[in-house]
């Protein structure tokens, strides 16, 4: 399952990959033979990875939409910028990103025959550079504000871009920020390096979770329908690029950037230095977990102090994941993970809700207009900004091959950053 024609697609495929990246797998002369212990050890590994994202990202979606005040929060540094604020994805928008998301991944295929893969690469590796550290930053941000203890003097800056002058003068760029984000930045800027310069897998890692926490944080669901919509035409996507077509493959062996979780197969054996991962892609996280945090606001917003709904889907993922890898495990053929994660994802809820007779309830649960005491309303939305949540979220590029989530933004009343 090392093999070349058998390595996946990064963001909805889970296998195996021989090497250190795609080239490497591809120059493999030698079938790379995993013990059982180290299969286990990797696959178990990339489960826990898996969970953490989605378990975490889910409780921080739901202090997005409890956030009392714009700069604070129960996690730490909060949201200061208005771009920080979760973006929502409507039905209109689930129904049409599929189609978006082909048509990108068609496009990577052509670039990636077209014009050198190694330059091609290199830009990926500086573009996921700066995203990379913006997102672990984000994600540090609330360690930070617990670890500093509160004499520490915090102090506030802000970064203000601005294009023309007087009453036509138009915020490009307006970031807020101080002294704790500083050492995050610092920090984040540390691994970043180390990526760069040896694009080893734990620093891939930890990118990758960081991106997949903040996808599930701040990309919101509307509805239920909308995550039903969204999930189930990634679920033909999905299939039809893996099963139909070498396009995704071939975009897998090309696309060197973060966008998937990986655990060395032979660790007991090299240690640090192992060379023969399994994988799996942000999108067989991020897509099911921003479902899984819907339901964990539903559950909120009942009022009844459970989260069955949570539980169950949560639950579900982990029954989808684990099935993925046994039937990849048992017909040494990649998979695509959605092909198993959208039936249990989306079954299991369904299931609860129509024995506890809740189902007509939690179909009309509207998330967006979930309004909390205390919680402000946003008007509009900057364009540009260069908040670590909001720049994170601007992974265009990789917005297919990781399972991309559309943006929705609100009609811009005014010409505010």
């Amino acid at each position: 399952m090392s093999e070349a024609e058998q390595i996946p697609a990064p963001a909805p495929v889970l296998d195996a990959l021989n090497g250190t990246n795609g080239t490497d797998a591809l120059n493999a002369t030698a079938k790379f033979v995993a013990t059982t212990e180290g299969t286990a050890l990797a696959y178990g590994s990339l489960v826990v990875m898996a969970l953490l994202p989605i378990f975490f990202g889910a409780l921080r979606s739901v202090t997005c939409s409890k956030s009392k005040e714009v700069g604070e929060s129960e996690f730490g540094s909060g949201f200061r910028n208005a771009s920080d604020i979760p973006e929502t994805i409507t039905s209109r928008d689930a129904a049409r990103f599929p189609i978006i998301a082909s048509c990108t991944l068609f496009g990577l295929y052509l670039f990636f025959k077209v014009f050198s893969q190694e330059y091609v690469n290199l830009l990926l590796s500086l573009y996921f550079f700066v995203l990379g550290i913006l997102a672990l930053s984000h994600t540090m941000s609330p360690l930070m504000g617990r670890i500093f203890p509160e004499s520490f003097p915090n102090k506030q800056y802000q970064l203000l871009f601005t294009q023309c002058s007087g009453e036509s003068r138009q915020e490009l760029l307006n970031y807020e920020f101080d002294t704790k984000n500083l050492v995050s930045l610092i920090i984040s800027s540390a691994v970043g390096v180390w990526y760069l310069l040896k694009k080893h897998w734990i620093a891939n890692n930890l990118f990758g979770l960081a991106f997949a926490l903040n996808g599930v944080e701040l990309l919101h669901l509307n509805n239920v329908s909308t995550g039903c919509i969204l999930l189930w035409g990634l679920f033909v996507y999905d299939v039809f690029w893996v099963f139909g077509t070498n396009v995704m493959v071939t975009v897998a062996k090309s696309f060197e950037a973060p966008i998937k979780l990986v655990f060395p197969q032979d660790l007991l054996e090299k240690g640090l230095g192992a060379s023969n991962f399994a994988m799996l892609g942000l999108g067989d996280i991020v897509i099911p977990g921003i479902f899984i945090a819907l339901l964990l606001r539903f559950d909120v917003s009942l009022k009844k102090n459970s989260r069955t709904y949570f539980y169950s889907s949560f639950l579900a993922y982990i029954f989808g994941l684990g099935l993925t890898i046994f039937v990849m495990h048992t017909f040494k053929h990649a998979q695509p993970a959605l092909l198993y994660l959208v039936p249990a994802c989306v079954g299991f809820p369904v299931i609860v809700a129509l024995f506890k007779g809740e189902l007509t309830e939690m179909f009309s649960y509207e998330s967006s207009q979930e309004v909390f005491p205390g919680s402000p309303r946003l008007t509009s939305f900057p364009t540009v900004s260069g908040s670590p949540a909001s720049l994170a979220r601007s992974m265009d590029a990789v917005s297919t091959v990781t399972g991309p989530s559309p943006y929705h933004r609100r009609p811009q009343p005014s010409p505010l950053m």
